[in-house]
């Protein structure tokens, strides 16, 4: 497949919640992401992302789901599922070791970290939108977790603002092969632009 050309000054890297809740042993959530994680190199093909992207010059943005609290949406009228269960496992919490970003993606000092999301989009409520018209980008590219919530739902609302959406299928996970599989191969291709994989992005990049 010949991939699209990804001029720098018009591409961002989207790093979608590279906590240590989902990344890191002992994390609240990486139990259940590890048997994919592990079947597609997750961790190795983030970091070989992140490193290709930033000797490319592209921008990367940092786009972190919503620190959890004990009284998350007590008040909201209508949280959703996804909501709910975040509250009640209190993952990425606050000022916990959870909530920190992964040793292996630190925030540099060009980067860019957004608002956090409260839901499975981060455009919704946050400044990303902004961000990424301030710098002129028209094509986004995800990498993070999960491939199934997050991933998915930022992609699609990056389509309906017209963004060119690329997904690295082996560089994010899912809690079950299905899911991974809904995620690129069912729901994918109807808003993403390119589905592709980290070597052959790195290659289209370099």
């Amino acid at each position: 497949m010949s991939l699209p050309i990804y001029a720098r000054e018009r591409t961002a890297l989207l790093l979608v919640d590279p906590y240590n809740d989902f990344l890191s042993e002992g994390g609240k959530l990486s139990g259940q992401a590890k048997p994919v994680a592990d079947a597609v190199g997750t961790l190795q093909n983030l970091r070989d992302m992140v490193a290709a992207v930033r000797a490319a010059g592209i921008q990367v943005i940092f786009v972190p789901h919503h620190r959890s609290r004990p009284g998350d949406f007590l008040a909201w009228k209508h949280p959703s599922p996804y909501q709910l269960g975040a509250r009640q496992l209190q993952v990425f919490a606050a000022d916990s070791w959870g909530g920190e970003w992964h040793p292996d993606f630190q925030p540099q000092p060009e980067d860019i970290i957004v608002q956090e999301h409260w839901g499975a989009s981060g455009f919704a409520n946050t400044d990303l939108d902004f961000q990424l018209k301030q710098l002129g980008v028209e094509k986004v590219v995800l990498i993070g977790m999960l491939a199934n919530t997050c991933i998915e739902s930022t992609g699609k609302f990056a389509a309906e603002l017209g963004y060119h959406v690329t997904l690295v299928r082996d560089a994010t996970a899912a809690f079950s092969t299905e899911a991974m599989q809904a995620a690129h191969e069912i729901n994918g291709p109807t808003y993403a632009h390119v589905i592709t994989t980290t070597s052959e992005l790195i290659a289209a990049i370099g």
